[in-house]
């Protein structure tokens, strides 16, 4: 396809205008495309055709990518192939880029983005080790008792949107009002996520430079989150609130939480089996599901330590795997000789050997 497009770039004066590079990058990603969708046809659909507004942009590479400088503390230049220099917002040092994509968002913002392998956070070492819960009520707890929430939209901005969203959807196609609208939604969207990302990535920061180990749930997020809406043959059931359990679960950024963290401490995240964290006394490793009182009381029926839920999870975590398990090799241990299992019920204690696994 690169070769062909040599030749259609001397018949076709437009095209020729425009940089070869950025047309051979496109067609190696549909290529990339192609080969995830064959390779893996489960998580990845078929390439679809590009839509206007909608992650519009272009890659460069090779020795171009290096045609920038910095003219002072807030600016820099960078050199486009036939555009030549465009100035941009500078934010940090893009070191010895590969690369750089050039890509416009649904707000309008043009956006240069050097491709580098930044280097990981050197680890403190101090030996320390926090476990780190995942929540809705409250997004990440440390086992050192501490909150962290995700900023999202204020209540007047709540109510902005929503009335945005309304007014978007009675609106007629094409129009130059339902344009403006929807660049408005946009920016509000926008404003959401962005604050969100910087969250996480401050937190990550000072978690990195102030532990050396990390221990995280490790969640499917991607079942949790999964519609309940069902098929026509087999509705699903409870869909609304489904629905909303799945957009705060989402909202949090717990994929982009873990993920960062791996980036910044590598090989120093360890993921968790998160069965009966949340019902095990980080005390004395009694496990009941009459330990949670509610979302946020946890209450050991056996030695009666009292703390917050998502924190004595947190300190499950922090103590590494098989913490919620007995010593004597069976998984969970109840009075009288029962177990709990993965769904709540109470089962008698046999040969049961093997590990418990949480369906989510």
């Amino acid at each position: 396809m690169c070769k062909r497009l040599t030749g259609l770039r001397s018949e076709s004066d437009w095209l020729a205008e425009g940089s070869q590079t950025a047309q051979q990058q496109a067609l190696k990603d549909l290529d990339q495309a192609f080969r995830n969708r064959f390779k893996n046809p489960g998580h990845f659909g078929l390439p679809t055709w590009r839509k206007h507004g909608i992650n519009e942009g272009f890659r460069i590479v090779g020795p171009r990518a290096a045609c920038w400088r910095r003219l002072n503390r807030h600016w820099g230049e960078v050199n486009i192939p036939k555009v030549g220099w465009v100035r941009f917002r500078w934010s940090r040092h893009p070191c010895d880029p590969k690369s750089y994509r050039v890509k416009k968002d649904r707000t309008g913002r043009w956006w240069i983005c050097f491709a580098t392998i930044p280097e990981p956070i050197k680890s403190p070492g101090n030996g320390k080790t926090v476990g780190i819960d995942r929540g809705i009520a409250h997004s990440f707890i440390t086992s050192e008792g501490e909150f962290h929430d995700v900023p999202g939209l204020t209540p007047e901005e709540e109510r902005r949107l929503l009335r945005l969203q309304r007014k978007l959807a009675k609106q007629e196609l094409g129009s130059n009002r339902r344009q403006e609208t929807k660049l408005a939604t946009a920016r509000l969207i926008a404003k959401k996520t962005n604050r969100k990302k910087d969250m996480v990535e401050k937190l990550t920061t000072q978690l990195a430079e102030s532990y050396e180990w990390f221990h995280i749930e490790n969640l499917n997020i991607g079942n949790m989150t999964r519609s309940a809406k069902g098929t026509l043959e087999k509705p699903g059931k409870n869909v609304a609130q489904k629905r909303g359990l799945n957009r705060g679960i989402l909202n949090q950024g717990w994929g982009l939480f873990t993920q960062r963290m791996e980036d910044k401490a590598p090989g120093r995240v360890i993921r968790i089996n998160p069965a009966y964290t949340s019902q095990c006394c980080s005390v004395c490793r009694h496990v009941a599901k009459e330990n949670r009182k509610s979302q946020a009381l946890f209450l050991c029926q056996a030695c009666g330590y009292r703390d917050n839920a998502d924190i004595n999870s947190a300190k499950n975590l922090s103590r590494g795997p098989g913490w919620a398990t007995s010593p004597d090799g069976v998984e969970v241990r109840k009075a009288a000789g029962h177990a709990v299992s993965a769904r709540g019920e109470s089962v008698v204690l046999g040969s049961m050997k093997r590990e418990p696994q949480l369906t989510c």
